[in-house]
């Protein structure tokens, strides 16, 4: 976690026994789904309640990568069993658990984009110095070095050839750190 687990206790002593739990629910939570950014949990002790016992309640917020948050609390007003603080505390991660299970369904059914390679055409061949030149696109010119050529001897490459690249910044700007040639294609 980026930032210490926070727990705060309200209207009860604090609980080195509930602390420990709270702090294995957590680092179970966040083995079984990525980073966790933030976590903070809220901890309300039982109180003087005169129709029903005491009953403990819960809150916990989650911030995750990307500036998610998710939330759950237990303080149902009749769940008698809520008056074990344990059984509280079970009830909440177990919820916070739920979320977590659609949040990363949801994010895996997110459609993904393939990678794909800028494409080029080579412009100009410089031979006397073992280097070239890839009319991207979306017109920038891109230099490229012999070594970076692969799949096709660098003498036997043509001007118009299409090409996809892996650019990178170079000592004097843009530069191919791979060429693939693809294809020729006859220059406009």
């Amino acid at each position: 976690m980026q930032t210490a687990l926070h727990i705060t206790f309200e209207r009860m002593e604090p609980s080195d026994f509930v602390r420990q739990r709270i702090e294995r629910e957590v680092a179970a939570l966040e083995k079984r789904y990525g980073r966790i950014t933030a976590c903070q949990v809220f901890v309300e002790g039982p109180g003087h309640r005169h129709r029903q016992g005491g009953l403990y309640a819960f809150r916990v917020a989650l911030e995750l990568p990307g500036g998610v948050h998710l939330s759950a609390s237990r303080n149902p007003p009749s769940a008698q069993q809520h008056e074990d603080a344990y059984v509280a505390l079970r009830d909440v991660f177990r919820a916070l658990r739920r979320q977590l299970q659609d949040h990363v369904r949801a994010r895996e059914d997110e459609p993904k984009q393939p990678f794909t390679q800028p494409h080029g055409v080579i412009e100009r061949i410089v031979p006397e110095k073992a280097c070239g030149f890839i009319r991207t696109d979306d017109g920038r010119e891109i230099y490229f070095h012999k070594n970076a050529v692969l799949g096709e001897e660098f003498e036997s490459l043509r001007v118009g050839a299409e090409v996809r690249f892996s650019e990178e910044e170079g000592r004097d700007g843009p530069q191919a750190s791979t060429v693939h040639v693809s294809g020729t294609r006859h220059r406009p």
